[in-house]
Formats: C-alpha cells, sequence, structure tokens
C-alpha cells in the first residue's frame, strides 16, 4: 500500500521560509519517483519538485528554481520541499505524490492529501 502523508504547511510572511515533510511508505520510496504539486481552487496544478531514486535525481518547476529543494532520507523514509523566498504566488495547497518518473508533465499515481501554504503580508 502506498502511503503518502505531508505536514509543514501553514501561512508565512512573503520573504519566509517552510519545510514540507512528506513521511513516504518503505515501498513507496523505493519504487517511485517522489515530489510535490500544488493546486489553487479553480486552477490546474502545477508540478513543483520531484526527486527519482538512486542516484537521487531533483525536478524543479521554473516557477521554484533557485528557491525550492528537494530532499530526501531513506533513513526517514521521508522526502523534503524546503521552500525559501516565498511569494503570494507560492499560495496554494501543496500535495505530495508518487510518480512513475520526473518530470514537468509527470502524472501522480498516487497522492497525500494535501497541507495549506499561505504567503501573505
Amino acid at each position: 500500500q502506498v502511503q503518502l502523508v505531508e505536514s509543514g504547511g501553514g501561512s508565512v510572511q512573503p520573504g519566509g521560509s517552510l519545510r514540507l515533510s512528506c513521511a513516504v511508505s518503505r515501498f513507496a520510496l523505493d519504487y517511485y519517483a517522489i515530489g510535490w504539486f500544488r493546486q489553487v481552487p479553480g486552477n490546474e496544478r502545477e508540478g513543483v519538485s520531484c526527486i527519482s531514486g538512486s542516484p537521487a535525481s531533483p525536478w524543479y518547476a521554473d516557477s521554484v528554481k533557485g528557491r525550492f529543494t528537494i530532499t530526501r532520507s531513506n533513513a526517514k523514509n521521508t522526502v523534503y520541499l524546503q521552500m525559501s523566498d516565498l511569494k503570494s504566488e507560492d499560495t496554494a495547497v501543496y500535495y505530495c505524490a508518487a510518480y512513475a518518473g520526473c518530470g514537468r508533465g509527470a502524472v501522480e499515481l498516487y497522492r497525500g492529501q494535501g497541507t495549506q501554504v499561505t504567503v501573505s503580508s
């Protein structure tokens, strides 16, 4: 069973930072690429970042390059998304997801319940 459980969302001022965590079942971490997409109600989902297996190879959307960093801890079965220099346009529900592979058009195979990120002054 693939389980993905997000945590770490919240509210922050522009320029601030947040770290999202995604606890992943061990099977999923070994078998799938794990990443994040975000969605604002009424808008299309946007792939944000993804990290594949071994060697860990990260992918980022152009909109977050240089500001977000994705990492994985095999020891903790967790994937992290460190978000810095947050902007109002980063406000969305962030979902952790399992993919067959990383890339701009990757389609999620499984996803978590989502966590809200709000960037506002």
